[in-house]
C-alpha cells in the first residue's frame, strides 16, 4: 500500500514562511516496492550534489553545508524510512533540519535552492485526490475500500460496521412488522434500511473525520439513494457505481471507481478555467507574470491555477510586487510563480497546482482571477 503523510495548510503554512540563509527543496519519484528504492536513494545523493555545488558556489558557510549534509546522508541511510514510501517524495533541508513528504501523484525530480522553499510541486499533491474510498453497500454487506491511482485497493478495517441489514437492527428478516405497530412491507423494509444506513454513516464518521478524500459510493437501489440522505460525509462524490456490489471483487470495484476519481479531477479543472472566463469578461483574471505578482503582493488573487513544473527564475519585491527577472537558476534566487502562489495562499487564495495543459488557452505559467481588477 502507499505510506502517505501529506502536508496539511497548517504545514504548507509554514513552510511558506520559512527563510533561510539556504533553503533546498528536493522533489523524486520513488516507489512503494521496498525492494526497489535502491534507484530513489541514488537520485536524492545526485540531487543533494547538485544543491551542494550551488551553495559552495556561492560561498556559503562550510559549517552549516555540513550540517545539510550530515540531514540528507542521515535520511539516505535510514533503511526503515525507505521501506514505507509512495510514489514521490519531498524532502525539505536548512542546516537546522529537515522535513519530508511522501506524495501519492508522480512529480519530476528537481532541486531548488534559494533563502525560501519551492512549493509548487507539493501543492499538486494537496489539489487533487489521487486516491478514493469505496463505500460498497448492500442489504447482505457492507465494506469500505481504498482505491489508489497505480496501486492494488485495500480493504479498510472499520470499527462497529454492521455486517448486513438484518444484523444492524437485529432482526432475522427486514419485513416483519415493527414491534410498535409501524408500517410493514416495502415502506418498512426502507425504515429498517434507514437505521442500518445510519449505523454505517455513524461507524464512518471518526475514521473520515478531517479528511477531504472523496467517498464513492457502491451500491443498487434503493439502498444508494437512502444511504445519500443519511449520508453526513460532505466528500461523497455525486457519481457513484450504480450496481450491487456483493460479486465485485475489491479489483473490480477500484476498476470502476478510477474514472470517476478522474472525473472528480477534471471537474475541478474544469471549475477553475470557467472561473477565469468569466473573471476576465470583469477585468478580473490575468495570466502574466507581472501582474499576477502584483496582485498577491496587494492580496487580491482568489483563485490561483500554476503549473508545477514550469521555473522562472527572478525575485519579486516585498512591497510592491515588481518582478525582476534572473538570468538562470542559482541559489540566489526563486522561482517567481512559487512565490506568487506563496503570497497568494497566506492571503486566502484557492491555489491548485497543474500541469501545463490544465492551464486556460493563451495561460503559459500561471492563470490567477482576481477579488478586484488591478
Amino acid at each position: 500500500m502507499l505510506h502517505i503523510d501529506l502536508p496539511t495548510v497548517s504545514d504548507i503554512s509554514i513552510l511558506a514562511g520559512e527563510r533561510a540563509e539556504a533553503c533546498v527543496s528536493i522533489y523524486l519519484e520513488t516507489t512503494p516496492l521496498s525492494q526497489q528504492t535502491d534507484a530513489a536513494r541514488i537520485t536524492l545523493g545526485n540531487l543533494w550534489r547538485d544543491a551542494e555545488a550551488q551553495l559552495r558556489d556561492n560561498g556559503f558557510d562550510k559549517k552549516h553545508l555540513a550540517a545539510m549534509a550530515e540531514h540528507v546522508d542521515d535520511l539516505r541511510e535510514d533503511d526503515g524510512f525507505w521501506r514505507l514510501q509512495a510514489n514521490s517524495l519531498a524532502v525539505f533541508v536548512t542546516p537546522d533540519g529537515m522535513r519530508t513528504f511522501r506524495l501519492p501523484n508522480q512529480l519530476t525530480s528537481l532541486v531548488q535552492v534559494s533563502d525560501r522553499f519551492h512549493l509548487k510541486p507539493l501543492l499538486r499533491a494537496v489539489t487533487f485526490p489521487h486516491a478514493a474510498f469505496v463505500l460498497a453497500v448492500s442489504e447482505n454487506h457492507v465494506r469500505l475500500v481504498e482505491v489508489f491511482a497505480e496501486m492494488a485497493p485495500q480493504v479498510v478495517r472499520v470499527p462497529g460496521l454492521p455486517g448486513g441489514a438484518a444484523d444492524a437492527v437485529g432482526k432475522s428478516s427486514l419485513n416483519d412488522r415493527a414491534p410498535v405497530g409501524r408500517i410493514h412491507g416495502a415502506e418498512g423494509q426502507k425504515v429498517r434500511f434507514r437505521q442500518y444506513l445510519r449505523q454505517v454513516d455513524n461507524a464512518l464518521r471518526p475514521m473520515l473525520s478531517g479528511r477531504e478524500t472523496p467517498l464513492i459510493l457502491a451500491g443498487a437501489e434503493p439502498l444508494a439513494s437512502l444511504f445519500r440522505g443519511i449520508n453526513t460525509y460532505p466528500h461523497l462524490a455525486q457519481q457513484g457505481i450504480n450496481a450491487s456490489p456483493d460479486r465485485m471483487s475489491e479489483g473490480e470495484l477500484a476498476q470502476a471507481a478510477r474514472p470517476i476519481l478522474d472525473q472528480i479531477h477534471q471537474s475541478q479543472v474544469e471549475a477553475a478555467r470557467d472561473l477565469y472566463a468569466s473573471r476576465g469578461q470583469q477585468g478580473r483574471a490575468t495570466a502574466d507574470l507581472a501582474q499576477a505578482a502584483r496582485a498577491a503582493t496587494m492580496g487580491a488573487v482568489e483563485t490561483l491555477m500554476v503549473d508545477i513544473d514550469d521555473v522562472v527564475p527572478g525575485f519579486i519585491d516585498e512591497e510592491t510586487g515588481q518582478i525582476d527577472l534572473g538570468d538562470g537558476d542559482g541559489a540566489r534566487t526563486y522561482g517567481v510563480a512559487d512565490e506568487i502562489a506563496r503570497r497568494a495562499l497566506t492571503t486566502g487564495a484557492r491555489v491548485l497546482g497543474v500541469r501545463k495543459a490544465d492551464l486556460p488557452k493563451g495561460a503559459e505559467t500561471l492563470a490567477a482571477t482576481l477579488r478586484y481588477p488591478v
